[in-house]
């Protein structure tokens, strides 16, 4: 089937705008946020808001005060490289170029990892991802700029592309993390601190939602935000994506006969990227991966993603020459794997993100602190 595209209004908020916002708080001037003397801005990783509404019993404090219009859109692909970068840099993905899980570098012809190959894929984080973070451009403005997050993270690559500019603090737990954050905030006037919460992401994976262990780490993190917050300080809490489950009956796998005139699958089960030899006749392939997949996903060229705004309003030459050849976009909770492929350990996830269904694309968008009118 040709794309399907989600109806959104064009004024739908987006996680691309939330460092704009924090910016225009600290000045005053923000046109959906109180003024703050500090901001502390607190990504869930995976927390969808959908899930959210519907565990509300174990997030008192989370959704005490959500609204409906409490929410933002994710991007492009649902998937942490892409809208994490896209929150910490301001810009869509068709700009700062992270456009999937893993994408072809063509100069090498080779499927790199966004997320955690930067090192051993031979990813040069400073020239890979080139747009300015949050943090360099609070270090432009003479603000101090923190990020709180987990110790084995620090200095990855994947932290050296997006939290560049900031100063790096670690703590164990979602309720430390959290009260670093607040501490950071209070102790430096005008200064923005990132904070990052991994647990429900990782239970969701492994688990999946609904799971006692995905409930669990929702509550953890509940109880860490219902830490009293510093005067003055706007906290605003947020997801890069939301997650479905994928049942095992609801894998589509690719035999030798889909994979015909491929030269390599990237992006992730969710959100394919497909890559052609190069004499291969586009056309023809996209024809028949249509009719194969007649309503088990969505496939589109490179061009007409592109064109219908997928990646974002502005592309790239770099961020274009990334993006599949075919887009394969699986529908409903379904989940596709290169049955060719040496190694099938992805199959076993459990929770996954990638796609355009809401429960991926609608995150939390929740104000705490100086941010609560």
């Amino acid at each position: 089937m040709p794309l399907m595209l989600p109806s959104e209004s064009p004024t739908s908020r987006s996680i691309v705008g939330v460092a704009a916002d924090l910016f225009a708080s600290l000045r005053g001037e923000s046109p959906s946020l109180p003024r703050a003397d500090s901001v502390v801005l607190v990504l869930i990783d995976g927390l969808g808001a959908i899930a959210l509404r519907a565990h509300a019993g174990h997030a008192r404090a989370l959704t005490a005060g959500m609204g409906k219009k409490d929410v933002a859109h994710s991007v492009f692909p649902s998937t942490t490289a892409a809208a994490l970068t896209s929150l910490l840099t301001g810009v869509w993905p068709g700009e700062h170029g992270l456009v999937g899980y893993r994408v072809l570098d063509r100069a090498r012809d080779v499927l790199v990892n966004q997320l955690s190959g930067w090192e051993g894929d031979g990813i040069d984080p400073m020239s890979w991802q080139a747009a300015p973070t949050i943090f360099e451009s609070a270090d432009a403005e003479g603000r101090p700029a923190f990020a709180v997050g987990v110790a084995a993270y620090a200095g990855s690559g994947f932290s050296r592309a997006t939290l560049r500019g900031a100063e790096f603090a670690s703590a164990p737990t979602p309720s430390e993390r959290i009260a670093a954050a607040y501490d950071l905030a209070e102790r430096h006037p005008g200064s923005i601190v990132y904070c990052y919460l991994p647990e429900v992401d990782k239970a969701g994976h492994k688990h999946g939602v609904d799971s006692h262990a995905w409930v669990a780490a929702l509550e953890d993190i509940d109880a860490a935000l219902s830490q009293r917050v510093p005067p003055g300080v706007g906290v605003l809490v947020t997801a890069d994506h939301g997650m479905v489950d994928v049942p095992a009956a609801r894998q589509i796998v690719l035999d030798e006969g889909h994979v015909k005139d491929v030269r390599h699958i990237g992006g992730e089960p969710r959100m394919l990227h497909v890559y052609l030899e190069p004499d291969a006749d586009a056309d023809s392939v996209i024809g028949r991966w249509r009719q194969d997949l007649e309503g088990l996903a969505d496939v589109a060229g490179r061009a007409e993603a592109i064109g219908a705004g997928l990646f974002g309003p502005r592309v790239s030459v770099t961020a274009a020459e990334r993006i599949g050849d075919l887009i394969v976009v699986p529908r409903g909770n379904r989940a596709m794997y290169d049955g060719t492929a040496t190694d099938q350990r992805s199959r076993g996830m459990v929770g996954q993100h990638g796609g355009l269904t809401p429960e991926e694309r609608q995150v939390p968008w929740l104000r705490l602190g100086a941010f609560v009118r």
